[in-house]
């Protein structure tokens, strides 16, 4: 395999080993040799580096003193401490939505909703993860709306994580993605009504059960 700007190579490294962690291929814990990626790839060390202080940044891997780079441990207590903090910042997110947006900034979060819909009911064997990204895309959506970079810089850090937290969720219990659909129905219902009560009720009751199958995978 080959990589070529024009995006940033290292971005593009970074991306191409995220995905593999986000999906399971590279195990928790499970060491990310340099020499290896940059000879599989056709790159240089150099750029591998670079992509791995990315990951780092986006919590997916830990690069330790003498040991190199590995994949971030994914246990109980992390993955309860970012839900509660992911919860918390989306809820920050949809509630200013919900105060601020304007005649038409909702039109494309309904267009978006009835394409995860679509996506969710289709025979797609990779459906669950089509929503998954699709979900992420909604979020991006309201960036416009609210107008915080500072927000908005959290949130992208983070996504990664919650990706890959995301699909554990999914692998371990199927019927997390319907339990998606129907939020992302609800939560829209009360950005759209300016509802910020109902707002904050549905992030909150979405966060508790997607953490709730982590919890329990996370067990065996």
């Amino acid at each position: 395999m080959s990589f070529k700007a024009p995006e940033s190579l290292s971005e593009q490294i970074a991306q191409h080993i995220g995905d593999q962690i986000i999906t399971g291929k590279l195990q928790s814990k499970e060491r990310i040799q340099e020499l290896k990626v940059a000879t599989d790839l056709e790159v240089s060390r150099g750029s591998v580096r670079e992509a791995l202080l990315i990951l780092e940044s986006r919590h997916l891997i830990d690069i330790l003193p003498r040991r190199g780079a590995m994949v971030a441990e994914i246990n109980r207590a992390k993955v309860k401490a970012l839900y509660e903090t992911y919860i918390t910042l989306l809820i920050v997110l949809a509630s200013k939505v919900s105060q601020v947006w304007q005649p038409g900034q909702l039109d494309p979060l309904i267009e978006q909703l009835q394409k995860i819909r679509a996506i969710a009911n289709s025979s797609d064997p990779e459906a669950a993860q089509r929503v998954v990204v699709a979900g992420f895309d909604l979020m991006r959506m309201t960036y416009p709306i609210v107008e915080n970079p500072y927000l908005e810089s959290i949130l992208e850090d983070l996504q990664p994580a919650i990706h890959r937290a995301y699909h554990m969720a999914l692998m371990a219990d199927p019927t997390a993605l319907a339990y998606s659909i129907t939020f992302f129905g609800q939560l829209l219902e009360g950005v759209v009504k300016r509802d910020v009560g109902k707002v904050e009720q549905a992030m909150n009751d979405y966060g508790d059960h997607l953490l709730s199958i982590m919890m329990d995978a996370l067990e065996h």
